[in-house]
């Protein structure tokens, strides 16, 4: 027993000098660099014609929100019309009162392309009213004075509209890039915002409005849009602080 014991000894001994050199020889193992993934992460690049480009179409798009909303309430006010046409068919309206009418209607118009400075094509409504006031002729020559009347009077309604447009839209001072909507669009301001002398931070600040003030806007030049307050004050906002009225 006694000479087993040294052997047994060296045996042990042996094993774990080859572990230690095993451990001690194996590889390192590299610690995970905590900062490269945040220096991996692409850095924000901001594209301002891009989103020079994107403030244009919402816009565009409140442009034909309202517009969406003219045509619909305009085809609310012919419905009603035509109701109250309908209603006093049994006294048909002689020749001499559609005869009339369309003469106002025609005056009316007139009136709207003088106003836009004999440019037909700067007023939608004289369109509008224009291609009326041929159906209502086309019906009068027909013998249909109340549906010829019918027509006049919304060929007048249409230059009326135009004529307010026109009183409310100074286009006096159109400034370089300045684009018009095709209507007034009905917002309201989201926060509180000053209102400048020009489309760019560098104009005067004319006025200052709160949030949720109703405005009117007319056109605007890049992201800056012209506007009148309800006291018909003039000036520039910047679109972020605009939108809808509620």
């Amino acid at each position: 027993m006694r000479s087993a014991f040294p052997v047994l000894l060296l045996a042990v001994l042996g094993t774990g000098c080859k572990l230690f050199r095993a451990q001690d020889t194996a590889p390192a193992r590299t610690p995970p660099d905590s900062g490269r993934s945040a220096r991996r992460q692409p850095a924000v690049v901001h594209d301002t014609a891009l989103e020079s480009r994107a403030a244009r179409l919402d816009l565009k798009v409140l442009e034909q929100d309202a517009q969406v909303t003219e045509l619909q309430t305009r085809l609310d006010d012919a419905r009603r019309e035509v109701v109250r046409t309908m209603a006093k068919l049994q006294s048909l309206a002689t020749r001499a009162e559609a005869a009339s009418g369309m003469a106002e209607a025609e005056i009316a118009l007139q009136a709207l392309r003088s106003a836009n400075g004999n440019k037909s094509s700067a007023s939608p409504e004289y369109a509008q009213g224009t291609a009326l006031l041929q159906l209502a002729t086309t019906e009068f020559d027909q013998q249909n004075y109340a549906g010829a009347l019918y027509l006049a009077t919304e060929a007048k309604g249409a230059a009326a509209a135009g004529q307010g447009r026109a009183a409310g839209d100074d286009r006096t001072a159109t400034r370089k890039g300045e684009v018009p909507f095709a209507l007034p669009l009905t917002l309201q301001t989201t926060g509180r915002a000053n209102v400048r002398e020009g489309p760019g931070p560098n104009f005067k600040i004319l006025f200052t409005l709160e949030t949720g003030v109703p405005i009117v806007a007319y056109s605007y030049v890049d992201q800056w849009v012209r506007i009148k307050d309800g006291s018909d004050r003039p000036g520039w906002i910047h679109q972020t602080l605009i939108d809808r009225r509620q």
